[in-house]
């Protein structure tokens, strides 16, 4: 009974009260390969219903209107056409875990967004022009996400490569504490655009944890900000094309400059070992 109740309570707090497609359909018009939603006091599943048929009906671009702290927007979007990928514009502020489990489809966020960004995202790409809070790209195992400026803590936690998917996570600002904690595959490049000369990066613990995958910091950063599982490298000709590559990519997006972002100092954080806590198990 327990289990039952716990069961319908969730199911009533996220699905409550959500309406038919027939009952929303007057939020969505389509336009050929463009679609507008009108997200303004919609649920989440709403909006993703709405995404869904507009996509179904050969919407390649979907803008969404006063969106407003909804969550989960671009999830359960599997579409069974090969070239089904969409892109999704937002305005205003998206909630918490957008783009989870993110499938291969483009998300633009023109403006702020909230925790969980990319959290578990499989493939495709995410451009944030504004800020992002916690967690971003926690687990992610594919795709690219950029973030402008800056991000709160715990970014890219344990964000991993998976069958041959390298996820990418740049950001423009600098990060909170924990940064990169128990990394296990991908790569970070984090710019510190925003930060005045001499001025270090924010986080604390950086790469705590971290048994795979690479870091790129630009700007300062003390020894005593780095996890003990981590160990600072010179960049070699391998790490100045890929920095080359997705720097480039960052500065189309945002229109900045990339040689004047690259002429700068890197260094390159690298776990120190596989297995970091593998004493602490009996096994």
């Amino acid at each position: 009974m327990a289990v039952s109740c716990a069961r319908y309570g969730l199911r009533e707090m996220f699905l409550g009260g959500v309406r038919s497609l027939d009952e929303l359909r007057s939020r969505l018009s389509i336009d050929g390969q463009e679609a507008e939603i009108d997200a303004r006091d919609l649920v989440h599943k709403e909006i993703n219903d709405l995404i869904r048929e507009a996509a179904l009906s050969g919407a390649r671009r979907i803008t969404l209107l006063n969106v407003c702290g909804q969550r989960y927007i671009g999830t359960r979007l599997f579409l069974p056409q090969q070239d089904g990928k969409i892109e999704i514009h937002i305005y205003s502020t998206p909630g918490n875990d957008l783009g989870a489990f993110l499938a291969g489809h483009r998300i633009v966020v023109h403006g702020n967004a909230q925790d969980g960004v990319g959290n578990t995202m499989d493939d495709g790409e995410i451009v944030v022009h504004g800020r992002a809070g916690d967690i971003v790209a926690m687990a992610m195992r594919g795709g690219r996400i950029f973030i402008r400026d800056s991000v709160g803590y715990r970014a890219a936690i344990h964000m991993k490569e998976y069958t041959g998917k390298v996820p990418v996570l740049v950001i423009g600002g600098t990060a909170q504490d924990f940064f990169g904690e128990y990394m296990a595959g991908g790569i970070v490049i984090l710019l510190g655009l925003n930060l005045k000369p001499g001025e270090r990066h924010h986080a604390h613990y950086i790469g705590t944890g971290m048994h795979g995958g690479v870091i790129y910091l630009r700007g300062e950063v003390a020894p005593y900000q780095l996890g003990k599982e981590v160990g600072v490298l010179e960049l070699d000709d391998k790490d100045r094309r890929l920095l080359h590559r997705y720097v480039g990519e960052f500065a189309r997006h945002f229109n900045l400059n990339a040689e004047n972002i690259l002429n700068d100092r890197f260094v390159k954080l690298m776990p120190v070992s596989k297995r970091p806590y593998g004493r602490i198990y009996a096994y």
